[in-house]
């Protein structure tokens, strides 16, 4: 079974405020283990690991421009 993180622990592991991390979770973006209603909240490895790449972006590439000058203005 996977070690269990705090909230603050985790918050840091993904370098985000607790504030951000808790609405994470009320939007079902990160899987979190709470034995108690109202209780404390916990989150595994593999959870952040999980959210890290849900969240993860590639980068688009830059098409090149046709011209090196910008358009003209239409004249009226």
């Amino acid at each position: 079974m996977d070690k269990l993180i705090t909230r603050k622990e985790a918050a840091a592991r993904l370098r985000i405020s607790v504030t951000t991390l808790d609405a994470a979770r009320t939007e079902g973006l990160i899987t979190y283990i709470q034995y108690v209603e109202n209780g404390c909240v916990y989150f595994t490895d593999s959870a952040i690991q999980e959210y890290m790449a849900r969240c993860t972006h590639r980068a688009k590439t830059k098409e090149p421009m046709q011209t090196y000058r910008k358009p003209r203005a239409a004249r009226r």
